[in-house]
C-alpha cells in the first residue's frame, strides 16, 4: 500500500515537472516569437497616434481602447484559426494573403500621401469633425494586416513546435502585443495631460517638466503622424518584396540584399547603412504600388466622372 502510494506520489511529480518543463517551453518561445516581431510592433505603435488626431481629449483613450479590442479580437477570433489551419494543412497561401494585405497598407499609405499634397487633409482638419466609427474602423483595418503580419512572423518562430504549443504561444504573442502597443499609445496621447499634472506642481523641476511635455507633446504627435504613414509604405513594400522572393521572382529583392551588401562593410555603421537601405526600398516599393492602387481606385474613377459631365454639357 505505502509502496503504491509513494509510486504514485512519483507519478505525480514526474508529471508535475514535465509540466512546468512545458510551461518553461511555452513561454520561452512566447518570448521568442515576440521578439521576433519586434519590428512591426514598432510600426503598428507609431501608425495608431494618427487616428486620434482631431478628436477631443477625453474621447482620445475610449477610442484607443476600442480600436485595442478591436486588434484583439482581429488576431484572437480571425488571424490565429486561419493561420493554424493554413499552416497546417495549405502553408503556401499565408504568403498570397500576406501579400494582399501588404498592397492594401501600401494604399493605406499612399493614400495618406496623397491627402497631404492634394491639401485634403487639411480641408478635413479645418472641418473639425470626426467620425469615431470611422475612424475605429480605419484603425482596426489597418492594424488587421499589421497584426497578420506580426502572427505569421511568431508562427514562424515556433512552426517546428506540436499543434497545441503553437495555438498556446501565438494566443499569448497576441494578448501581450496587443497590450504593448495599445498601453503605449495610451501613453503618449496623454501625455499632455501628464504634463498639465506635473506643471500645476510647486516643485520647479516638475513645472519644467510638466512645461516642456505640453509643449512637445503636439510635435511628438505630429511626427508619429508621419512616421505612422511611413511605416505603412515601408511595411507594406516590405511583405511585397518578401512574398514576391518566396513566390520565385528574385531579382526584386536580390537587387535589395545587393545594395545591402554594398554598404554592409563600412565600418561602424555597415549594419545601420543596410537596415536603412533595406527599409527605403520597402518604402519605396510600397509607395510605387499604392500610388497605382490610389489611382485606379480614386483618380481614374474622378476623371472618368468629369468627362461624363462635360459630355453632358
Amino acid at each position: 500500500m505505502a509502496g503504491g502510494l509513494v509510486a504514485l506520489l512519483d507519478d505525480v511529480a514526474a508529471l508535475v515537472k514535465l509540466a512546468a518543463a512545458s510551461v518553461d517551453d511555452v513561454g520561452a518561445a512566447a518570448a521568442k516569437a515576440s521578439v521576433k516581431a519586434t519590428g512591426v510592433v514598432v510600426d503598428d505603435t507609431a501608425v495608431t497616434p494618427r487616428y486620434v488626431e482631431g478628436l477631443a481629449p477625453e474621447r482620445e483613450l475610449p477610442i484607443i481602447r476600442r480600436i485595442a479590442v478591436g486588434s484583439l479580437r482581429n488576431k484572437l477570433l480571425v488571424i490565429l484559426p486561419v493561420i493554424m489551419v493554413l499552416s497546417q494543412f495549405l502553408p503556401w497561401l499565408l504568403t498570397p494573403i500576406l501579400m494582399v494585405g501588404g498592397t492594401y497598407l501600401a494604399y493605406e499609405g499612399a493614400e495618406k500621401v496623397w491627402e497631404v499634397l492634394s491639401g485634403h487633409r487639411a480641408e478635413q482638419a479645418a472641418a473639425g469633425q470626426v467620425d469615431e466609427d470611422a475612424v475605429v474602423s480605419g484603425a482596426v483595418r489597418t492594424d488587421f494586416i499589421l497584426s497578420a503580419e506580426i502572427m505569421v512572423i511568431a508562427l514562424n518562430e515556433v512552426d517546428t513546435e506540436p499543434f497545441l504549443t503553437r495555438l498556446i504561444v501565438l494566443a499569448i504573442v497576441a494578448v501581450l502585443i496587443t497590450a504593448l502597443v495599445y498601453g503605449v499609445v495610451g501613453l503618449i496621447v496623454k501625455m499632455d495631460d501628464v504634463g498639465l499634472a506635473l506643471a500645476q506642481r510647486e516643485s520647479r523641476t516638475s513645472q519644467r517638466i510638466g512645461h516642456a511635455l505640453v509643449k512637445g507633446m503636439p510635435r511628438l504627435l505630429s511626427v508619429l503622424s508621419t512616421v505612422g504613414i511611413a511605416a505603412m509604405l515601408w511595411v507594406g513594400g516590405h511583405i511585397l518584396l518578401v512574398g514576391v522572393d518566396e513566390l520565385g521572382w528574385h531579382g526584386p529583392y536580390s537587387l535589395v540584399h545587393h545594395l545591402e551588401d554594398a554598404v554592409h562593410g563600412v565600418a561602424g555603421v555597415g549594419g545601420l547603412l543596410a537596415w536603412i537601405v533595406n527599409t527605403l526600398a520597402s518604402a519605396l516599393v510600397g509607395l510605387v504600388v499604392g500610388a497605382v492602387v490610389v489611382a485606379v481606385l480614386h483618380l481614374i474613377p474622378r476623371r472618368d466622372k468629369h468627362d461624363q459631365v462635360a459630355d453632358a454639357h
